[in-house]
């Protein structure tokens, strides 16, 4: 049977239709009108590498104009609710800076992209395994006072230290409220926990006494380097998370400090509200960056045991985690990346 010259003619036109439909390549993922991208670089060594690696990622593989920032949880938390800067904090401990978040949402200018852990953060006060096995009554932070002695230092005068936060942290106004809380100040502990002044003299402190075996009660959060190298126990807060007490605990000016646990650590990848319209490649980015907990801390021991810095940690991540990150970015986007390395 012979088809009419017209029905070739559509049909024709049909398939080169579909032809070219298939071949159009797909619009490469990019910045948007985002224009400048400031990334929160806090002064740990987990929340900056990930600022490196989130860094490396929206330069290279999305073209953007990305800077990294100083900052610290409390100082961070605080400029993004007055500023809406800097855009991205990759690790923002939102459970230390309650008060702050809830500003933060009432006003609506930052929004939750992520959480940047799998199985959430970990913070609390801490002691090493030695320790504990050494005394196996010391289960909870309601037992400090009877090992105050346990934890006294030559230089704290008679009284047992506890290592706290160092300024400017949010766990810093926690602690000093969860210590007023206890009342350790008149059961044989120092007026106030021992600022250890950085983070850096935090970890040494703990790195010095684990290596000798000696005692020490200190403040620290996971994942790091610090809890699984030097194999710290976290005591016990059998009061558990309550909202409003852990809210005041938050607060500076808390007047009447009550005895609460942190929340199981709601650690977040945060990031300002109009990224969303003005970069929406990026933002569906931060919907999937998220670390699994044990990688993380495997690659925290490597940065820690080599004194490699963030930067090489970051490469690290990006080499040989391919498994992990790519599947947060579009292909075209993967190996820009990669050919960047």
């Amino acid at each position: 049977m012979r088809i009419p010259t017209k029905f070739l003619t559509l049909a024709a036109g049909m398939a080169l239709a579909a032809s070219s439909l298939h071949s159009t390549p797909a619009q490469a993922a990019d910045c948007g009108d985002a224009g400048k991208i400031t990334i929160a670089e806090m002064s740990w060594l987990s929340a900056s590498i990930e600022a490196k690696v989130l860094h490396t990622i929206l330069t290279e593989g999305y073209g953007c104009d990305a800077s990294l920032q100083p900052g610290d949880t409390v100082p961070t938390a605080t400029s993004m609710l007055q500023k809406s800067e800097p855009t991205i904090a990759p690790e923002l401990w939102i459970s230390t800076v309650a008060d702050i978040w809830s500003k933060v949402q009432k006003k609506g200018n930052v929004y939750k992209a992520n959480d940047i852990f799998s199985e959430g953060g970990k913070e609390g006060w801490w002691i090493p395994d030695y320790v504990a096995e050494a005394n196996p009554g010391l289960k909870s932070v309601h037992d400090l006072p009877e090992y105050a002695d346990l934890f006294k230092e030559a230089a704290s005068g008679g009284k047992g230290r506890l290592y706290g936060c160092p300024p400017g942290w949010g766990c810093e106004v926690i602690t000093n409220n969860l210590y007023k809380a206890l009342d350790l100040a008149d059961k044989g502990f120092e007026n106030k926990p021992f600022s250890p002044g950085s983070g850096a003299n935090l970890k040494a402190s703990i790195a010095r006494k684990a290596t000798r075996e000696q005692p020490i009660v200190a403040y620290y959060w996971g994942p790091t380097a610090v809890i699984g190298r030097y194999h710290l126990v976290r005591l016990d807060i059998p009061e558990g998370y309550q909202k409003d007490k852990f809210q005041c605990l938050t607060d500076k000016n808390c007047a009447d400090p009550k005895v609460a646990d942190w929340p199981p650590g709601d650690v977040a990848v945060a990031a300002v509200r109009e990224l969303r319209d003005q970069a929406p490649d990026v933002a569906a980015m931060l919907s999937k960056m998220q670390y699994p907990n044990a990688v993380i801390n495997d690659l925290l021991a490597w940065a820690d045991k080599g004194s490699y810095d963030p930067e090489a940690a970051a490469e690290r991540f990006l080499e040989n985690h391919e498994d992990i990150w790519t599947q947060w970015v579009p292909a075209d986007v993967a190996d820009k990346v990669k050919a960047s390395l």
